[in-house]
């Protein structure tokens, strides 16, 4: 295996030479530069990164801890940021914590280990405390965890409230929200007292569904929307927090004979490219991923060159309506 003393014999320069190219420290002609290259093209010599980083002190690396890819919401949040990493002369590493304790802390043991710059956690299945006893830069999620670790959201309120006035407006009379756990400490828990609040206001009945931890089961959706459905004949308009929920809920209404829109309104949440893709299409609450991408990776480079950075970073939602409502 060639060594960085073969490339510097090959192209007749110093190690010290070949060092500075590498790590494109100090003036180098680009005469010179391009021997060093030519030379690693011939020899085929492969640089040691690990080497490399801990000598720079940066690998340019990124890591970035989802529930699962498998989710389109993930997936389309995950394709946003490895791209704009890249653009910055970043990779990613990305891992899949399943919505598993145990994993997700080896995750974060191995990223320590593999000498990254900077953690982007979207997965929240550890207790805070874990998250603060990191050495590097951290940023959220759609999760505050303490005064010192920036997190990336969006208005999840205002979009809370664009939901169900607009289900008002389309003249439901009763209506209902499914959200993941309440009991997670999740800044998504604020389209929920949106939702009641705007009902309460206008004097509507409403009713809650609560997934349990593991909020991506569609099967444990169709269940629990078919049991709410049955149980209130009633409920003309659903409120549902991802646009997943919204394919499920669809799904049962078609099974139980209400027509959607005219028996029943549905409106999803984020706005995946699914959303526009599934007949009818489905109006969705859009939470701005390519920004909110772009911003995560903006704060972790600021947190590397000690800059300072605002704690809660949130950005507009905007309402798409479509043919389910």
């Amino acid at each position: 295996m060639p060594t960085i003393k073969d490339v510097a014999e090959r192209a007749g320069v110093s190690v010290t030479t070949v060092s500075r190219v590498l790590n494109n420290r100090g003036y180098i002609s680009e005469a010179t530069r391009k021997k060093v290259y030519q030379a690693m093209e011939e020899l085929d010599y492969q640089p040691n990164e690990v080497a490399r980083s801990l000598f720079r002190k940066k690998s340019n690396i990124i890591g970035l801890i989802v529930p699962t890819v498998a989710h389109p919401f993930f997936a389309e949040l995950t394709a946003y940021l490895e791209t704009y990493a890249y653009s910055r002369g970043y990779k990613v590493l990305i891992c899949n914590s399943q919505l598993d304790a145990s994993k997700e802390q080896e995750y974060i043991w191995m990223l320590r280990r593999n000498q990254v710059d900077g953690i982007i956690m979207a997965s929240h299945t550890l207790e805070v405390e874990e998250y603060k006893k990191l050495d590097l830069p951290v940023v959220a999620f759609d999760r505050f965890i303490s005064k010192r670790i920036p997190y990336v959201t969006s208005d999840n309120y205002q979009g809370g409230r664009l939901a169900v006035e607009l289900l008002l407006e389309r003249g439901c009379k009763q209506i209902a929200h499914m959200c993941g756990s309440l009991h997670l400490d999740m800044l998504a828990n604020q389209r929920h007292r949106a939702f009641m609040d705007v009902a309460e206001e206008r004097k509507v009945p409403y009713f809650t569904v609560e997934t349990d931890i593991n909020v991506f089961e569609v099967e444990k959706y169709e269940e629990l929307l078919s049991d709410l459905l049955t149980e209130h004949p009633d409920i003309d308009g659903l409120f549902l927090n991802s646009d997943i929920m919204a394919i499920a809920a669809m799904k049962v209404c078609r099974k139980l004979g209400k027509r959607i829109p005219q028996d029943i309104k549905i409106i999803g949440y984020d706005d995946v490219s699914i959303a526009s893709l599934v007949s009818p299409q489905i109006t969705s609450i859009r939470q701005p991923l390519a920004e909110m991408s772009e911003l995560s990776v903006r704060l972790i480079e600021a947190l590397l060159e000690g800059k300072p950075v605002e704690v809660e970073n949130c950005l507009p939602v905007q309402l798409m309506e479509r043919e389910t409502t």
